[in-house]
Protein backbone atom coordinates (compact mmCIF):
# COMPACT_ATOMS: atom_id res chain seq x y z
CA UNK A 1 0.00 0.00 0.00
CA UNK A 2 2.77 2.46 0.91
CA UNK A 3 4.49 1.81 -2.42
CA UNK A 4 1.21 2.56 -4.19
CA UNK A 5 0.75 5.81 -2.24
CA UNK A 6 4.35 6.80 -2.99
CA UNK A 7 3.90 6.22 -6.72
CA UNK A 8 0.65 8.18 -6.76
CA UNK A 9 2.31 11.10 -5.00
CA UNK A 10 5.17 11.04 -7.51
CA UNK A 11 2.61 11.21 -10.33
CA UNK A 12 0.72 13.98 -8.53
CA UNK A 13 3.72 16.32 -8.50
CA UNK A 14 4.08 16.71 -12.31
CA UNK A 15 0.28 16.79 -12.62
CA UNK A 16 0.08 19.70 -10.20
CA UNK A 17 2.99 21.37 -12.01
CA UNK A 18 1.12 21.18 -15.33
CA UNK A 19 -2.04 22.61 -13.74
CA UNK A 20 -0.09 25.53 -12.28
CA UNK A 21 1.65 26.17 -15.60
CA UNK A 22 -1.56 26.14 -17.62
CA UNK A 23 -3.40 28.36 -15.12
CA UNK A 24 -0.52 30.85 -14.92
CA UNK A 25 -0.25 31.47 -18.66
CA UNK A 26 -4.04 31.46 -19.16
CA UNK A 27 -4.41 34.14 -16.50
CA UNK A 28 -1.67 36.25 -18.05
CA UNK A 29 -3.20 35.81 -21.52
CA UNK A 30 -6.56 37.17 -20.35
CA UNK A 31 -7.16 40.81 -21.37
CA UNK A 32 -6.87 43.48 -18.75
CA UNK A 33 -4.75 44.03 -15.68
CA UNK A 34 -5.38 43.90 -11.92
CA UNK A 35 -5.03 47.68 -11.86
CA UNK A 36 -7.31 48.55 -14.79
CA UNK A 37 -10.45 48.68 -12.64
CA UNK A 38 -9.02 51.32 -10.31
CA UNK A 39 -8.78 55.00 -11.12
CA UNK A 40 -6.32 55.75 -13.88
CA UNK A 41 -2.76 55.79 -12.57
CA UNK A 42 -0.03 57.98 -13.89
CA UNK A 43 2.66 56.10 -15.89
CA UNK A 44 5.22 56.60 -13.12
CA UNK A 45 2.95 55.25 -10.35
CA UNK A 46 1.79 52.35 -12.52
CA UNK A 47 5.41 51.43 -13.23
CA UNK A 48 6.17 51.47 -9.48
CA UNK A 49 3.14 49.27 -8.72
CA UNK A 50 4.12 46.75 -11.41
CA UNK A 51 7.69 46.71 -10.10
CA UNK A 52 6.45 46.11 -6.53
CA UNK A 53 4.67 42.92 -7.59
CA UNK A 54 7.36 41.84 -10.07
CA UNK A 55 5.04 42.29 -13.03
CA UNK A 56 7.53 44.46 -14.90
CA UNK A 57 9.78 41.46 -15.49
CA UNK A 58 9.62 39.25 -18.62
CA UNK A 59 6.82 36.69 -18.48
CA UNK A 60 9.26 33.77 -18.25
CA UNK A 61 10.97 35.34 -15.24
CA UNK A 62 7.58 35.96 -13.56
CA UNK A 63 6.70 32.31 -14.09
CA UNK A 64 10.01 31.08 -12.65
CA UNK A 65 9.63 33.35 -9.61
CA UNK A 66 6.07 32.12 -9.01
CA UNK A 67 7.04 28.45 -9.25
CA UNK A 68 9.88 29.10 -6.83
CA UNK A 69 7.46 30.67 -4.37
CA UNK A 70 5.01 27.74 -4.66
CA UNK A 71 7.84 25.29 -3.94
CA UNK A 72 8.65 27.29 -0.79
CA UNK A 73 4.97 27.33 0.23
CA UNK A 74 4.49 31.01 -0.66
CA UNK A 75 1.54 31.75 -2.98
CA UNK A 76 2.31 35.45 -3.04
CA UNK A 77 0.37 38.53 -1.95
CA UNK A 78 -3.09 39.46 -3.14
CA UNK A 79 -3.06 42.17 -5.79
CA UNK A 80 -6.40 43.63 -4.66
CA UNK A 81 -6.71 42.94 -0.91
CA UNK A 82 -4.27 45.23 0.81
CA UNK A 83 -1.69 43.65 3.13
CA UNK A 84 -3.12 40.15 2.65
CA UNK A 85 -1.32 37.07 1.38
CA UNK A 86 -3.11 34.41 -0.64
CA UNK A 87 -2.51 31.86 2.11
CA UNK A 88 -4.19 34.19 4.61
CA UNK A 89 -7.31 34.40 2.39
CA UNK A 90 -7.41 30.61 2.06
CA UNK A 91 -7.01 30.08 5.81
CA UNK A 92 -9.68 32.63 6.70
CA UNK A 93 -12.35 31.33 4.31
CA UNK A 94 -11.83 27.60 3.79
CA UNK A 95 -13.74 26.69 6.97
CA UNK A 96 -17.04 28.01 5.56
CA UNK A 97 -16.74 26.01 2.34
CA UNK A 98 -15.52 22.97 4.30
CA UNK A 99 -18.57 22.93 6.59
CA UNK A 100 -21.00 23.43 3.74
CA UNK A 101 -19.32 20.92 1.43
CA UNK A 102 -18.92 18.12 3.96
CA UNK A 103 -22.48 18.57 5.21
CA UNK A 104 -23.85 18.53 1.66
CA UNK A 105 -21.88 15.47 0.54
CA UNK A 106 -22.80 13.56 3.73
CA UNK A 107 -26.51 14.26 3.30
CA UNK A 108 -26.33 13.55 -0.44
CA UNK A 109 -24.54 10.23 0.12
CA UNK A 110 -27.02 8.97 2.71
CA UNK A 111 -30.12 10.04 0.81
CA UNK A 112 -28.77 9.18 -2.63
CA UNK A 113 -27.70 5.66 -1.66
CA UNK A 114 -30.99 5.04 0.15
CA UNK A 115 -33.07 6.19 -2.82
CA UNK A 116 -30.91 4.25 -5.27
CA UNK A 117 -31.29 1.01 -3.30
CA UNK A 118 -35.06 1.52 -3.02
CA UNK A 119 -35.34 2.06 -6.76
CA UNK A 120 -33.21 -0.99 -7.59
CA UNK A 121 -35.16 -3.30 -5.27
CA UNK A 122 -38.42 -2.14 -6.88
CA UNK A 123 -37.20 -1.94 -10.46
CA UNK A 124 -39.85 -0.90 -13.01
CA UNK A 125 -42.37 -0.17 -10.26
CA UNK A 126 -43.87 3.07 -9.01
CA UNK A 127 -41.07 3.68 -6.51
CA UNK A 128 -38.42 3.23 -9.20
CA UNK A 129 -40.17 5.63 -11.57
CA UNK A 130 -40.66 8.20 -8.82
CA UNK A 131 -37.01 8.10 -7.70
CA UNK A 132 -35.70 8.33 -11.26
CA UNK A 133 -38.04 11.22 -12.07
CA UNK A 134 -36.75 13.16 -9.07
CA UNK A 135 -33.17 12.25 -10.04
CA UNK A 136 -33.60 13.51 -13.59
CA UNK A 137 -35.08 16.78 -12.33
CA UNK A 138 -32.23 17.17 -9.85
CA UNK A 139 -29.64 16.73 -12.58
CA UNK A 140 -31.38 18.95 -15.13
CA UNK A 141 -32.28 21.92 -12.92
CA UNK A 142 -29.09 23.95 -12.22
CA UNK A 143 -28.26 25.46 -8.85
CA UNK A 144 -28.64 29.03 -10.13
CA UNK A 145 -32.33 28.20 -10.67
CA UNK A 146 -32.88 26.13 -7.52
CA UNK A 147 -31.27 28.63 -5.15
CA UNK A 148 -33.37 31.72 -6.06
CA UNK A 149 -36.55 29.62 -6.08
CA UNK A 150 -35.91 28.28 -2.58
CA UNK A 151 -34.99 31.75 -1.34
CA UNK A 152 -38.18 33.20 -2.83
CA UNK A 153 -40.45 30.47 -1.47
CA UNK A 154 -38.98 29.48 1.89
CA UNK A 155 -37.14 32.65 2.95
CA UNK A 156 -39.04 35.54 1.36
CA UNK A 157 -42.62 34.25 1.15
CA UNK A 158 -42.80 31.98 4.20
CA UNK A 159 -40.07 33.63 6.28
CA UNK A 160 -38.90 30.35 7.75
CA UNK A 161 -35.20 30.87 7.06
CA UNK A 162 -32.81 33.80 6.43
CA UNK A 163 -32.42 34.84 2.80
CA UNK A 164 -28.62 35.14 2.96
CA UNK A 165 -25.62 35.64 5.22
CA UNK A 166 -23.41 33.38 7.33
CA UNK A 167 -24.07 34.57 10.92
CA UNK A 168 -21.10 32.58 12.29
CA UNK A 169 -22.43 29.32 10.87
CA UNK A 170 -25.86 29.37 12.49
CA UNK A 171 -27.95 26.35 11.52
CA UNK A 172 -30.73 28.46 10.04
CA UNK A 173 -28.27 30.14 7.67
CA UNK A 174 -26.78 26.81 6.55
CA UNK A 175 -29.97 24.92 5.68
CA UNK A 176 -30.73 26.54 2.31
CA UNK A 177 -27.14 26.55 0.95
CA UNK A 178 -26.59 22.92 2.00
CA UNK A 179 -29.91 21.92 0.44
CA UNK A 180 -29.05 23.59 -2.86
CA UNK A 181 -25.61 21.95 -2.90
CA UNK A 182 -26.95 18.51 -1.95
CA UNK A 183 -29.90 18.25 -4.35
CA UNK A 184 -27.98 17.62 -7.60
CA UNK A 185 -25.61 15.27 -5.80
CA UNK A 186 -28.54 13.27 -4.40
CA UNK A 187 -29.83 12.88 -7.95
CA UNK A 188 -26.49 11.70 -9.35
CA UNK A 189 -25.69 9.37 -6.44
CA UNK A 190 -29.13 7.76 -6.55
CA UNK A 191 -28.75 7.04 -10.28
CA UNK A 192 -25.27 5.56 -9.80
CA UNK A 193 -26.41 3.43 -6.86
CA UNK A 194 -29.48 2.18 -8.70
CA UNK A 195 -27.47 1.16 -11.75
CA UNK A 196 -24.87 -0.61 -9.61
CA UNK A 197 -27.45 -2.38 -7.46
CA UNK A 198 -29.42 -3.67 -10.46
CA UNK A 199 -26.26 -5.10 -12.00
CA UNK A 200 -25.13 -6.73 -8.76
CA UNK A 201 -28.55 -8.16 -7.89
CA UNK A 202 -28.47 -10.12 -11.17
CA UNK A 203 -24.95 -11.47 -10.59
CA UNK A 204 -24.18 -15.12 -9.93
CA UNK A 205 -22.95 -14.76 -6.37
CA UNK A 206 -26.18 -12.99 -5.31
CA UNK A 207 -28.19 -15.81 -6.88
CA UNK A 208 -26.03 -18.28 -4.96
CA UNK A 209 -26.61 -16.39 -1.70
CA UNK A 210 -30.36 -16.50 -2.27
CA UNK A 211 -30.20 -20.20 -3.13
CA UNK A 212 -28.49 -20.82 0.21
CA UNK A 213 -31.44 -19.18 1.95
CA UNK A 214 -29.71 -16.05 3.26
CA UNK A 215 -32.11 -13.30 4.43
CA UNK A 216 -32.79 -10.59 1.84
CA UNK A 217 -31.61 -7.78 4.12
CA UNK A 218 -28.25 -9.53 4.57
CA UNK A 219 -27.88 -10.12 0.84
CA UNK A 220 -28.61 -6.48 0.08
CA UNK A 221 -26.72 -4.88 2.95
CA UNK A 222 -23.64 -7.06 3.19
CA UNK A 223 -23.09 -8.48 -0.30
CA UNK A 224 -24.86 -6.42 -2.94
CA UNK A 225 -24.46 -2.89 -1.60
CA UNK A 226 -20.73 -3.24 -1.04
CA UNK A 227 -20.17 -4.04 -4.71
CA UNK A 228 -22.82 -1.65 -6.00
CA UNK A 229 -21.25 1.48 -4.50
CA UNK A 230 -17.86 0.93 -6.16
CA UNK A 231 -18.66 3.32 -9.05
CA UNK A 232 -19.93 5.78 -6.46
CA UNK A 233 -16.57 5.78 -4.65
CA UNK A 234 -14.80 6.86 -7.85
CA UNK A 235 -17.32 9.66 -8.35
CA UNK A 236 -17.19 11.00 -4.80
CA UNK A 237 -13.50 12.01 -5.03
CA UNK A 238 -13.88 14.95 -7.43
CA UNK A 239 -17.43 15.60 -6.18
CA UNK A 240 -16.16 16.17 -2.64
CA UNK A 241 -13.44 18.49 -3.93
CA UNK A 242 -15.99 20.53 -5.84
CA UNK A 243 -18.29 20.91 -2.84
CA UNK A 244 -15.55 21.54 -0.29
CA UNK A 245 -14.00 24.33 -2.35
CA UNK A 246 -17.43 25.90 -2.57
CA UNK A 247 -20.02 26.36 -5.23
CA UNK A 248 -19.37 29.60 -7.07
CA UNK A 249 -23.07 30.24 -7.63
CA UNK A 250 -24.37 29.16 -4.22
CA UNK A 251 -21.88 31.19 -2.19
CA UNK A 252 -22.53 34.24 -4.33
CA UNK A 253 -26.32 33.98 -4.08
CA UNK A 254 -26.33 33.40 -0.31
CA UNK A 255 -23.50 35.90 0.31
CA UNK A 256 -21.30 33.38 2.11
CA UNK A 257 -17.64 34.19 2.87
CA UNK A 258 -16.30 30.98 1.35
CA UNK A 259 -13.67 30.13 -1.24
CA UNK A 260 -16.14 30.08 -4.12
CA UNK A 261 -17.19 33.68 -3.57
CA UNK A 262 -13.59 34.88 -3.38
CA UNK A 263 -12.74 32.94 -6.54
CA UNK A 264 -15.47 34.76 -8.50
CA UNK A 265 -14.55 38.19 -7.12
CA UNK A 266 -10.84 37.65 -7.70
CA UNK A 267 -11.38 36.45 -11.26
CA UNK A 268 -13.47 39.55 -12.07
CA UNK A 269 -10.87 41.81 -10.48
CA UNK A 270 -7.95 40.08 -12.28
CA UNK A 271 -6.39 39.22 -8.92
CA UNK A 272 -3.99 36.73 -10.49
CA UNK A 273 -2.38 35.42 -7.33
CA UNK A 274 -5.66 34.69 -5.51
CA UNK A 275 -7.11 32.89 -8.54
CA UNK A 276 -3.90 30.87 -8.89
CA UNK A 277 -4.00 29.99 -5.18
CA UNK A 278 -7.59 28.76 -5.51
CA UNK A 279 -6.67 26.67 -8.56
CA UNK A 280 -3.71 25.08 -6.78
CA UNK A 281 -5.81 24.33 -3.69
CA UNK A 282 -8.58 22.78 -5.78
CA UNK A 283 -6.16 20.68 -7.88
CA UNK A 284 -4.31 19.42 -4.82
CA UNK A 285 -7.59 18.54 -3.12
CA UNK A 286 -8.76 16.55 -6.15
CA UNK A 287 -5.49 14.60 -6.25
CA UNK A 288 -5.69 13.76 -2.53
CA UNK A 289 -9.37 12.77 -2.64
CA UNK A 290 -8.84 10.61 -5.73
CA UNK A 291 -6.06 8.82 -3.86
CA UNK A 292 -8.41 8.24 -0.91
CA UNK A 293 -11.08 6.97 -3.32
CA UNK A 294 -8.64 4.44 -4.81
CA UNK A 295 -7.74 3.20 -1.32
CA UNK A 296 -11.42 2.83 -0.41
CA UNK A 297 -12.01 1.02 -3.70
CA UNK A 298 -9.41 -1.57 -2.69
CA UNK A 299 -11.00 -1.96 0.75
CA UNK A 300 -14.47 -2.54 -0.73
CA UNK A 301 -13.36 -4.80 -3.59
CA UNK A 302 -11.07 -7.68 -2.47
CA UNK A 303 -10.13 -8.33 -6.10
CA UNK A 304 -8.22 -5.05 -6.23
CA UNK A 305 -4.62 -5.18 -5.08
CA UNK A 306 -2.57 -2.08 -4.35
CA UNK A 307 0.99 -2.86 -5.45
Amino acid sequence: MFRFIGRRLLVAIPTLFLVITAAFFMMRAAPGSPFDLDRKLSPEIEANVLAKYGMDKPLGQQYADYIGGVVRGDLGPSLKYKDKAVLDILKENYAVSLRLGLSAILIASIMGVSLGVMAALRQNRATDYWVMTVAVLGVCIPTFVTAPLLVLLIASKLGWLPTAGWNDGALANMILPITVLALPQIAIISRLTRAGMIEVLHSNYVRTARAKGLPEHRIVGKHALRAAILPLVSYLGPACAGLITGSLVVEKIFNLPGLGKFFVISALQRDYTVVMGMVIFYAALILVLNLIADLLYAVLDPRVRLV
